[in-house]
């Protein structure tokens, strides 16, 4: 004859495991299922749907049903890429997508319809380069706003013997060469912070 009381307390402790069981799957599917309201993550690709190609950026260049168009080019320093039936192409200054375009229109000579899709594959024309009195010189990745000081932090501060009041940048303007002094003990003392500018690809930090 069962007893009631060790009944209700089974009953009892198999409901809670049971509640707690669908209680986990429930909340991790509202994680993953956002709601309407909710902000969709944006893809990578949309990312960098604005980056401008620039030199030595690497390009994978897709033309549907024609392997031999299809290939990975770099871009030259003079801005272009080199195709099979078109050759010299001008891809600096462009993005992916309106290279893709460009590239469409001109194959339309030769292939009905053609399909064209470009991804840049490997950037390396965003950089800025610090020297001199540095821990660590060289080419650095150009970030999104990156500044100055920014970048200083990058190279891993200075040797004992930099000028810290006689920094520069160098930045080419229109074919000339144009200097934009920076000054870093005002700058990390709140003053001058003018002098901390975004910095553009190509830019060259020298610490004296």
């Amino acid at each position: 004859m069962r007893k009631p009381g060790n009944l209700s307390v089974i009953s009892a402790f198999g409901c809670a495991l049971l509640s707690a069981g669908l209680a986990e799957p429930a909340q991790q599917a509202a994680q993953q299922q956002p709601g309407k309201n909710s902000v969709p993550a944006v893809a990578p690709a949309a990312a960098g749907a604005s980056f401008v190609i620039g030199p030595e950026d690497v390009l994978a260049v897709d033309v549907w049903k024609e392997p031999e168009i299809t290939r990975q080019v770099p871009v030259r320093p003079d801005g272009k890429i080199s195709l099979p039936l078109l050759g010299d192409v001008q891809a600096s200054g462009l993005t992916a997508s309106e290279l893709g375009t460009e590239i469409t229109e001109r194959l339309k000579k030769y292939i009905s319809n053609p399909q064209v899709t470009v991804i840049v594959t490997n950037v390396n024309s965003q950089r800025i380069y610090v020297i001199g009195e540095v821990n660590h010189g060289g080419p650095f990745p150009l970030l999104p706003n990156m500044t100055v000081i920014q970048a200083l932090a990058s190279a891993g501060g200075f040797t004992q013997f930099a000028n810290l009041k006689n920094i520069y940048v160098k930045r080419n303007e229109g074919g000339k060469e144009v200097r934009y002094p920076f000054n870093y003990k005002d700058v990390i003392k709140g003053r001058r912070t003018d002098q901390d500018i975004v910095l553009k690809p190509g830019d060259t930090i020298f610490v004296p």
